[in-house]
């Protein structure tokens, strides 16, 4: 009988991993099967015994969407200001609703696998970017709603590579800046449970810090014109993610079905480069506090 202990002899040790060592989101990739099974259990159990199903990923941004533009475009008047403010409004939403649903479900996403985090070892970033590609999955049908008024709007006529482009941008931007918040609360809320507060606090000021609901010009005519303020702070609010994630949608899908003198954002294009360039700094971020404090997460759930 060969002796088992020969055969791990001739192995070099560099091929053995020490337990329990993390390697960061390296991981996510080379457990990507158990990325998968998360996601299908996100995806599946979100709407179980529910009677409508799906249909609650129309609903509730329709219901939004709905409030805002009676209470902002009737009732405010935003939408003589704004040329075809419903689209102008929708594509907005759908930006923040991506941003809302990955970094809330990212930061609560070890608490909630707690029995999982405590009994056996696996690389606790998985449980982040699970939930931000099933935020993903649940902004798929609203941008397919979008994506249908576009088209009956002529949208195909107007279409361009540029407009792709910036669908592509604005959605890698949003759902980078939301899994690097995501890992740097999710890693704090273990032991401060804090952290969920302060998450639905910022998510409350998310859609007034980005140009949803108002034209980013206001913005300008505010700080600038009337306040007498620095032209520097306006410049620091285009650099927002979010803000610059919710113009790439106005781009790609408001403008070309609008006729309208409203200007495009000044260095759209460098901005485009600029926050992602923050959102991957806020993934760094995000990843080094997560690895600093992952080592007690057993401990402190």
């Amino acid at each position: 009988m060969t002796d088992t202990r020969e055969l791990f002899s001739v192995v070099p040790r560099s091929e053995f991993d020490t337990p329990g060592k993390s390697h960061g989101l390296i991981d996510v990739v080379r457990w990507r099967y158990l990325l998968r099974l998360l996601v299908r259990t996100g995806v599946t159990t979100r709407y179980r015994n529910s009677v409508l199903g799906w249909t609650w990923s129309y609903v509730r941004p329709a219901a939004q969407f709905l409030v805002f533009w009676v209470v902002l475009g009737f009732f405010m008047n935003l939408n003589h200001g704004i040329p075809n403010y419903a689209v102008y409004l929708f594509s907005g939403i759908v930006v923040i609703n991506l941003f809302s649903e990955g970094f809330k479900n990212a930061t609560t996403s070890i608490v909630g696998n707690a029995p999982l985090v405590r009994k056996v070892f696996l690389p606790r970033q998985l449980f982040a970017v699970s939930a931000i590609i099933v935020a993903f999955v649940h902004f798929l049908p609203q941008v397919g709603l979008l994506l249908l008024v576009c088209l009956f709007m002529g949208w195909t006529m107007q279409i361009s590579l540029l407009s792709i482009g910036a669908i592509l941008a604005g959605m890698l931007i949003v759902m980078t800046f939301s899994l690097g918040l995501g890992l740097f609360f999710g890693a704090i809320n273990v032991r401060y449970r804090d952290a969920e507060n302060i998450v639905e606090l910022m998510l409350l000021l998310a859609t007034w810090a980005s140009p949803v609901l108002y034209a980013w010009t206001m913005v300008q005519d505010a700080v600038v014109d009337r306040l007498d303020w620095p032209s520097w702070i306006v410049e620091l609010y285009m650099l927002n993610p979010i803000t610059q994630g919710v113009e790439l949608f106005h781009y790609a899908f408001w403008r070309p079905v609008t006729e309208t003198a409203l200007a495009i954002p000044p260095g759209l294009g460098w901005n485009t480069l600029w926050t992602f360039l923050i959102a991957v700094g806020i993934l760094l971020l995000g990843q080094l506090v997560f690895r600093r404090l992952e080592g007690r997460f057993a401990q402190d759930l």
